[in-house]
């Protein structure tokens, strides 16, 4: 039984991109892994493409409070154009707005941490996760509006 392709999500950032993936149903996401934006993006992208049987992805497009396109917008337009020309799949966009500071908050706990948990809490932030957990919430914002126009 061949299982069904999925989503890649991706929240660009200038210094780290955030990545998650759907699950085969293509209804959840779940945040995957931060790659660091440098020459190997794209060799790392293909490698994750093929082990997760990508099949589409989605890109975080940058907008301002007023809903507009913002400073970073054009630098994930050429993103986007290359992601179409190496991989040859369907790239979508999917609006993001604060999505980090989201991440973030859903991130943060109000009740006190055991010492070990503190140090985990921080290795976590230190490490970028805020950015994988960015994407799983712009490829989940694609994934639930996808699924309730196809209904």
């Amino acid at each position: 039984m061949e299982l069904s392709p999925r989503f890649l999500g991706i929240d660009y950032g200038t210094k780290r991109i955030g990545l998650a993936i759907s699950d085969e149903n293509r209804t959840l996401a779940f945040p995957k892994e931060i790659l660091l934006n440098s020459k190997d993006t794209f060799s790392k992208l293909e490698e994750i493409i093929k082990e997760e049987n990508i099949g589409e992805i989605v890109v975080g497009e940058s907008v301002d409070f007023r809903g507009h396109l913002n400073a970073l917008s054009a630098r994930i337009e050429v993103f986007i154009l290359e992601l179409k020309e190496k991989f040859n799949l369907p790239v979508h966009k999917q609006k993001e707005f604060l999505t980090s500071v989201e991440a973030r908050k859903a991130g943060s706990t109000k009740k006190s941490l055991r010492q070990s948990q503190v140090h985990s809490k921080i290795k976590q932030i230190k490490s970028g996760r805020i950015d994988a957990s960015a994407a799983a919430l712009i490829l989940q914002r694609y994934l639930d509006k996808r699924n309730k126009s196809e209904k």
